[in-house]
């Protein structure tokens, strides 16, 4: 099932819900966020912004205009929002990491082997791009079995953010007729060497890419001039890298460097051992962040979309800059990049060899003291953020998505409750909580955002701290959640439309409605929980930092029989704990299976009751074999 043009432009445009179900949805959205006294202001707000000839009509109408004209008409909005305008810098704030299983590399050669083995799947992948090749994705989950948008998957090796001073530009590289060799940017002992991977118009093969990459470590091993990690600019406030490439810019030689990292189509790093003891936590860390300075933090290209990881001690992954696609495309890629590995063995045989190979080539910079002034200053803030980063990966045994299921109930809102119940009981409050939902379905549809903490998950959640009727309450939450995750894949939520018109309020330079100036809109934003699903159908998961200083970044993979959360926060906000919020949630998922199993009790006839522990484990020896697909992302 290819996606052919027709199928392309038969995707519906993104629909532009009424002002006034946005606003009603809002205000029910927020009052349990408020205290009485805001509430009152909010509504008056509200109502004077959506008073019938008043300004939000206005901005509707306007935004009706700007449907009728583009093919998307929130996408540059949310772009620039969510990513572009974004001063802060791209490691753990921004730029997720996929993690892969702990590899065993015995000798170095096993490393770079991985290495060889890895480009040779991205080039079989890149192929598939090329020639539009890829099945279409379907959605899953609510409302499964619609066609996506595939328009992100395009831009994995073709685009590059590049730093403003006071927005950022996603470059999308339109290929030409004739292409220029293709290139990969080859990261060891934080210098940069670019390696051609077609040359006399042929792809290399996996023995010639492992003899380049053998070399390239020789060359990065006996350099008698000490290169300075130029990669660590990268890692700044955008701000401050946008002023650094600047001062680059000025040399030639440097400039010519930074085209062909630009135009190249991934970053291969090539780490050395971080000393560290290697676990969930410890690996979801050093992908996010290198380790900073003093290990891999400088043998890194942030503004690149893809940058592969392969550390000489087991620790692998990807990450990749967030701008370009959503997670559920970055998982599709991996994914086919793992099982090519997997089911491929290592083509290392001498067939059709590129006889006469030429040196891979290092980038050498030429660093003025003002660069050196500037990389002295972004080490030390890339230091500190990998001081402050709090990471806890944990995996939670006791049941999975399968139990979910068999209580009739959507693991995806059940696990978002679950959240809502953790955060309850670390901090004895709701927040304003964000959970990604994919608008594929629509042309150019990225996503908007389900508002999980529901005035149901908060009369849920309180009902669990203070003995109430909680089975009733609970499925409440859980179909209030399932609601509104309908909503946001539809088009019909409400944050990216309040974004719009806030933003055509904005470039017709009228004064900003109250709405955007009250207490409500700032804190409905402030998103202290930062969540997300992205399940896998092959072993590794996804890690993410927080998005605000006082918050949680918690991305969580269901599988048939377990759950694995990566949840992060800061060391330096008061208010936050990791190890403190995973203990939360693994109490409150325990307290939601006895919930869920004493009220099957009490509905199951005698002779079904005798024994519910052995009946569990039967349940889980049976477990369809098929259920670790990832049959229900909200994510598609």
């Amino acid at each position: 099932s290819l996606l052919t043009p027709t199928i392309a432009q038969a995707l519906p445009k993104l629909p532009l819900p009424s002002l006034g179900e946005t606003l009603a949805t809002y205000l029910r959205c927020m009052k349990h966020l408020l205290t009485e006294e805001q509430f009152n202001k909010t509504q008056n707000a509200v109502k004077q912004f959506g008073a019938p000839g008043g300004v939000g009509e206005l901005l509707q109408r306007k935004l009706e205009e700007r449907r009728g004209k583009t093919a998307n008409w929130v996408y540059d909005y949310w772009l620039n929002d969510m990513y572009l305008n974004n001063r802060v810098a791209l490691p753990v704030n921004s730029s997720p990491a996929m993690v892969f299983p702990q590899q065993n590399f015995k000798a170095p050669i096993d490393s770079l082997r991985f290495a060889a083995h890895l480009i040779s799947g991205v080039l079989e992948y890149k192929t598939l791009l090329d020639a539009r090749a890829l099945p279409v994705d379907y959605g899953r989950g609510q409302l499964s079995g619609t066609p996506l948008c595939m328009e992100q998957y395009y831009r994995l090796f073709t685009s590059y953010r590049l730093p403003g001073p006071d927005r950022d530009t996603l470059v999308a590289q339109e290929s030409s007729v004739m292409p220029e060799p293709e290139h990969i940017i080859v990261a060891c002992k934080n210098q940069f060497f670019v390696l051609d991977v077609v040359i006399n118009f042929r792809r290399l093969n996996e023995r010639d890419l492992l003899s380049q990459l053998e070399k390239i470590t020789k060359m990065a091993g006996c350099e008698d001039e000490l290169v300075p990690p130029i990669g660590l600019l990268t890692s700044d406030g955008r701000t401050e890298w946008a002023e650094a490439r600047r001062v680059l810019m000025r040399d030639s030689t440097n400039r010519d460097n930074l085209d062909m990292i630009e135009r190249c189509l991934c970053l291969v790093c090539l780490d050395e051992a971080s000393g560290t003891e290697q676990s969930d936590t410890t690996r979801a860390a050093m992908m996010l962040h290198g380790g900073g300075p003093s290990m891999n933090g400088g043998n890194r290209w942030y503004d690149k979309p893809m940058q592969f990881i392969v550390g000489a001690d087991g620790c692998c992954g990807v990450v990749c800059e967030h701008s370009p696609f959503e997670g559920i495309v970055l998982v599709q890629c991996t994914e086919y990049l793992l099982k090519y590995m997997i089911g491929s063995p290592s083509k290392l045989v001498r067939a059709a060899s590129v006889s006469e190979l030429p040196v891979p080539r290092r980038l050498r910079w030429k660093c003025s003291p003002e660069i050196q002034k500037l990389l002295t200053s972004s080490a030390d803030k890339l230091h500190r953020l990998v001081k402050n980063l709090d990471m806890n990966v944990h995996k939670f045994s006791d049941y999975g998505k399968q139990f979910i299921k068999q209580q009739k109930m959507s693991p995806d809102a059940y696990i978002q409750v679950t959240l809502q119940l953790a955060y309850y009981r670390c901090h004895g409050r709701p927040v304003s909580t964000y959970e990604s939902a994919s608008t594929r379905r629509f042309q150019q549809g990225r996503v908007d955002n389900i508002r999980s903490a529901t005035p149901e998950a908060l009369a849920f959640v309180r009902a669990m701290t203070d003995g109430k009727e909680k089975m009733e309450l609970l499925r409440c939450a859980i179909d209030a959640q399932t609601k509104y995750t309908v909503l946001a894949i539809t088009g019909m939520a409400i944050d990216n439309h309040l974004l719009g018109l806030r933003e055509v309020a904005r470039e017709m330079k009228l004064e900003k409605p109250e709405i955007f100036k009250d207490k409500a809109y700032v804190i409905g934003n402030h998103f202290i929980l930062s969540t997300s699903q992205v399940p896998t159908s092959v072993e590794m998961f996804c890690c993410y930092g927080p998005v605000v200083p006082n918050g949680y970044g918690v991305c969580y993979n269901p599988q048939s029989d377990h759950i694995i959360f990566s949840v992060s926060s800061f060391h330096e906000s008061q208010q936050t704990c990791s190890a403190e919020f995973v203990k939360c949630l693994v109490q409150g998922l325990q307290d939601m299976m006895d919930l869920c199993n004493s009220f099957n009790c009490g509905h199951k006839p005698a002779q079904q009751m005798e024994n519910p522990a052995a009946e569990m484990k039967m349940q889980k020896e049976t477990k369809d074999k098929t259920s670790h697909r990832t049959s229900d992302s909200t994510k598609c």
